[in-house]
């Protein structure tokens, strides 16, 4: 067991001061008690640490890399994918690894407590099979195994090339598995997760429209009867415009009429939806996995997050690409986008609420469901997954409560984050992680070993 203090905490009910955590062996809090003398670990300020609900780890080695125009300006991609394609037929196994435990390490700095890995990258250059079809899965669970940060692994089905079923390109194959084959890599990935930590979760991610036939995407809900299922969503115009050439619907409308969406679901992006959509979709009960940075680095769109909210959406924050890991960052570009677009401010505060605790309230919730990880609240039975703000900070200095939360968004940065615990596991002490020189020493190893390609 081991005991948490705070000054200030924020607990279901609202702040609290002088707050009492105990934790349990296995990781959940076993206690809390406000009015507490001082014991055990002593910290500032006490939130619950969020759920990152959507990464693809291996990304990061690209940041930064690919801000150039390609020879036609108007495929925005260009840059990205070429560097994408050269830098995949580099990637080893132990590259992975190494590249997600120095990812997951950087989210623990930021605050996340957990981490839902949307991992498509499962095969050989080339696209042969490793001896193990799960290998890289396991490469993934080894990173969390060296991290230490809670994580659900969603295995990735990725079979075509688009919404007419092509098969996929050079730049594409190590993605692709058929149904059947998927089925085997998801068992042992599972296989693995057994033998993991109690608060490491499996889920599944049919990867979106384009890339997954009609038929298997309608069985999805009735194979994965639990979830949690995340898939990528009405992400970018060409893809609406694709779906619904081909389909008849846009991929918004279509997920609705044939996949029974509900809660179990985590619609990544939705950038691209009507405001009936938008509302349709918000009503299902399916959480909305909003990647501001990268939707704002990609050009996708601005998810409606006002419409949304007031239809009783839930959402949850995730770092896609992972060209930059900053929690506060993600919220801030979220709220800065409605901003943006209406001509506003405070856009998602509430009369009750401020902007900053309105959104973090609304993460909360939705990493836990999106994630299925009893988690999100400081409350006796859930996992310990907390984070402390440095509220000695200058940025911080005379603030509490909901305006102490503000700050940190909207005035700080994630170096205000103190110390974050996972299941229990205190991973961040004074701003760092436990084992940051080893993490940071194999991934510039790693980054050498790919300088080539990146």
């Amino acid at each position: 067991m081991q005991t948490i203090w705070a000054k200030s905490a924020l607990l279901p009910s609202g702040w609290a001061t002088d707050v009492r955590i105990d934790v349990d062996a296995n990781g959940r809090i076993s206690a809390v008690q406000a009015d507490a003398p001082e014991h055990g670990t002593q910290v500032a300020m006490l939130l619950p640490a969020p759920v990152n609900v959507h990464s693809h780890a291996f990304q990061r080695a690209m940041a930064g890399l690919t801000e150039r125009r390609g020879p036609d300006p108007s495929d925005s991609f260009w840059s990205w994918r070429q560097l994408m394609f050269r830098f995949l037929d580099r990637l080893t196994p132990e590259h992975i690894e190494a590249i997600t435990t120095f990812v997951q390490m950087e989210m623990l700095e930021a605050g996340y407590g957990a981490s839902v890995e949307f991992h498509y990258l499962h095969h050989q250059p080339g696209g042969a099979r490793y001896d193990n079809i799960a290998e890289t899965s396991q490469r993934i669970c080894a990173a969390a195994d060296q991290s230490g940060m809670g994580l659900c692994l969603l295995p990735v089905h990725y079979q075509f090339g688009g919404c007419d079923g092509r098969g996929l390109a050079a730049g594409q194959i190590r993605f692709g598995n058929g149904m059947e084959e998927f089925l085997t890599l998801h068992s042992n990935a599972a296989d693995t997760i057994k033998g993991m930590r109690a608060d490491t979760m499996i889920g599944v991610a049919p990867h979106s429209l384009r890339a997954v036939g009609p038929d298997d995407l309608k069985a999805y809900g009735a194979a994965f009867p639990t979830g949690p299922i995340h898939m990528h969503l009405a992400e970018q115009k060409a893809e609406v415009a694709e779906v619904e050439q081909l389909w008849g619907a846009r991929p918004v409308t279509w997920a609705l009429d044939h996949m029974g969406l509900d809660e179990r679901w985590c619609l990544i992006h939705c950038t691209q939806m009507t405001s009936q959509e938008t509302i349709a979709l918000a009503r299902s009960g399916a959480v909305a996995g909003l990647c501001p940075i990268t939707e704002s680095s990609l050009g996708d769109g601005i998810f409606d997050a006002l419409r949304w909210l007031d239809h009783a959406g839930a959402i949850a924050i995730g770092s896609d690409s992972n060209i930059r890991i900053s929690l506060s960052e993600e919220l801030r570009s979220l709220e800065y986008s409605q901003r943006l677009r209406d001509g506003t401010r405070a856009a998602l505060a509430s009369v009750e609420k401020s902007t900053g605790r309105c959104m973090y309230d609304a993460i909360l919730q939705g990493g836990a469901q999106a994630s299925k990880r009893d988690t999100g609240r400081i409350e006796t039975g859930a996992w310990a997954d907390m984070l402390a703000l440095d509220t000695a900070s200058q940025h911080m200095w005379g603030r509490a409560g909901d305006t102490a939360l503000d700050t940190w968004i909207f005035a700080g940065d994630d170096r205000l984050v103190r110390d974050v615990w996972s299941g229990g596991r205190h991973l961040v002490k004074d701003g760092q992680h436990v084992a940051r020189d080893r993490i940071v020493a194999a991934y510039k190893r790693t980054i050498d070993a790919l300088k080539d390609a990146l």
